[in-house]
């Protein structure tokens, strides 16, 4: 009997243990702060993450492209507007100079008359009277050339004197005549309408009666 006893002894002792590990073991619950379903679905998170990435990268390559064009685009019309810039320029300045030479022969042409006179002037045998008589028709022609151009001369004798049109060479002594005023024309001026070409060369009037009073 005894012995007995002492087996049922060890039985107890051995399953003891046995009850008290079963209850020590924790029970599982979800996590609070949600790492368990975050661990569980890590691999379909990082998968959205690269999609995501990838998507952005495609934005910002197709705004790249996109703004790449319009640059290009710009640069385009920049050039196509600096060659129509420099034909419009090149083509002006064509014409300015055609106009010149055309303004130019048209000016020539007019006095290609007065030069052949000239010529049968110096050919001829005339005596000097006749030969001046040539010349004063000569001058007449070459007068209303400038004429039918706009150039006109620059009044001068009995004129007060102007130093916008007159250009004075000395003076002379007269109390006959209106002090400061041309007494005579050296050298004609003439102006193109309202424009000077050359000033008038000539003498002006010193009165030492108007002066004294």
């Amino acid at each position: 009997m005894p012995d007995e006893k002492i087996e049922l002894n060890a039985d107890k002792k051995t399953k003891a243990p046995t009850a008290l590990v079963v209850e020590d073991q924790p029970e599982s619950y979800p996590a609070a702060n949600g790492e368990g379903s975050s661990a569980a679905a890590g691999p379909t998170g990082v998968l959205d993450a690269q999609d995501a990435a990838a998507g952005k990268e495609q934005v910002r390559r197709a705004e790249f492209e996109q703004l790449k064009a319009e640059r290009d685009q710009l640069l385009d019309r920049l050039a196509r507007a600096q060659a129509e810039f420099d034909n419009a320029r090149k083509r002006a300045e064509r014409e300015r100079q055609e106009f010149r030479e055309y303004a130019t022969g048209s000016v020539a042409e007019q006095f290609l008359p007065v030069l052949d006179n000239f010529g049968l002037a110096l050919k001829s045998t005339a005596s000097a009277e006749q030969l001046r008589s040539g010349v004063e028709l000569i001058v007449k022609q070459m007068d209303e050339i400038l004429r039918q151009l706009q150039v006109t001369p620059v009044p001068t004798v009995g004129e007060h004197f102007d130093p916008r049109l007159h250009e004075a060479l000395g003076s002379v002594e007269r109390d006959d005549l209106p002090d400061q005023s041309i007494a005579e024309e050296v050298r004609r001026g003439y102006r193109l309408r309202e424009r000077l070409l050359r000033p008038a060369l000539v003498r002006v009037v010193s009165n030492p009666k108007q002066k004294s009073e």
